[in-house]
């Protein structure tokens, strides 16, 4: 299917070589298994494709968020699922854009080489889901460590992750001045922190994504794991996730194409009453409205990547740029699965696993009513909603 934007030729055909090397068979044993991809991250470590963010001086290939975005589009245009392995993408940023210069000669060589993976960031809690200022997770300086105590939700790759980064509050939100003050990040080792007052709850959910409810209860993690300056989290967390969104609008935007070329083969195939189902306008605008969204959506996701690259405030273009690519990806799903019949709704074509795998960027990192309640305030200058 030729689209708008075979850019970045030289990644395209080294992603999709090595994704040829894990065809459709693959992840759907993966899937049936409710197991992780071992081999394929694996793979993607060993060729340096998740190593793309972090600089040449590390041992990465020192590219920007717009490349690292093509890395994620291609892993599931060719049927895969970038959610296993995303969050060493924009996990790295936070590290690489506020780590000490000792903590990235520490930790940064070892993630490129594969030694050590940085997949899971802890920001989410049970009570206060995307009001990230209200969290109830402290980390209270003693001595030369903090002591975290609280609790975190869906937070993924933690059994499959050396490291994550973790939110927690260092002082209480009745001192400072704006809510969005007083938070601290920290890189937590994760096998260590199981053995000194972390513990993991896995979810069981819809899509086979690894994911899981984490309790703290007097875990010290020692002053040199602060990451940047106490109290300045928020902001610093903020890169990370304007990253997250540019990339799960990548992937969105690779699962559009997935369903678009793969419906669009199939409609041309299946003949019915004598002629081919893709004969019928019926059939055809749908697939090509889907088209037309994934396109658009494209558009903004390179703007964003291009704006973060740049060092430019990226916020409304990344927030943009998911709420684009989720709903086209969504809307490509949908008519991927209608027109392939009783046939979508069967595992060996793989339509319903990428189908349920799509349906969760409609609420997660960020649901599709947030962004649209920023974008009313921030950029239409609405009166704030909550």
């Amino acid at each position: 299917m030729k689209t708008s934007f075979d850019n970045f030729p030289d990644i395209r055909d080294g992603v999709r070589a090595l994704c040829a090397q894990f065809p459709d068979e693959y992840h759907r044993k993966v899937d049936e298994q409710r197991a992780y991809p071992e081999e394929f991250v694996e793979a993607l470590t060993r060729e340096g494709w998740l190593a793309a963010l972090i600089p040449e001086e590390y041992g990465g290939a020192g590219l920007g968020l717009t490349e690292a975005s093509v890395i994620m589009e291609e892993i599931n245009r060719s049927g895969g699922n970038s959610g296993a392995c995303h969050g060493q993408m924009y996990n790295m940023n936070t590290l690489i854009r506020h780590g000490s210069e000792e903590q990235k000669r520490k930790y940064l060589p070892k993630i490129a080489s594969g030694d050590l993976r940085l997949q899971s960031m802890g920001v989410t809690e049970p009570t206060t889901g995307t009001d990230t200022t209200k969290l109830k997770t402290t980390a209270v300086k003693k001595g030369d460590r903090y002591v975290v105590n609280g609790q975190k939700v869906w937070i993924s790759r933690v059994q499959h992750s050396d490291l994550m980064i973790l939110l927690a509050r260092t002082t209480p939100l009745a001192e400072v001045k704006k809510k969005s003050e007083g938070l601290s990040i920290f890189l937590v080792d994760i096998k260590e922190a199981m053995t000194k007052g972390m513990s993991v709850q896995p979810i069981p959910n819809m899509v086979n994504h690894e994911t899981n409810e984490l309790f703290f209860e007097d875990l010290e993690i020692p002053e040199e794991n602060l990451i940047g300056e106490e109290g300045k989290g928020f902001k610093y967390i903020l890169t990370g996730l304007n990253a997250e969104r540019a990339l799960i609008a990548a992937e969105c935007i690779g699962d559009g194409y997935w369903f678009t070329e793969r419906v669009s083969k199939y409609v041309s195939e299946r003949n019915v009453f004598g002629r081919p189902i893709g004969q019928n306008q019926g059939v055809q605008f749908p697939i090509a409205e889907a088209f037309i969204e994934v396109e658009a959506a494209n558009l903004m996701r390179f703007e964003a990547c291009r704006r973060y690259d740049a060092g430019e405030d990226c916020g409304a273009q990344a927030n943009m740029a998911k709420y684009l690519a989720a709903k086209a990806s969504w809307e490509a799903a949908n008519a991927c699965l209608q027109f392939h019949g009783g046939f979508g709704f069967a595992c060996e074509y793989d339509v319903e696993r990428k189908f349920r795998e799509t349906r969760l960027y409609q609420v997660a990192p960020i649901s599709t009513n947030l962004i649209l309640s920023y974008v009313a305030e921030h950029i239409l200058g609405l009166p704030r909603s909550f």
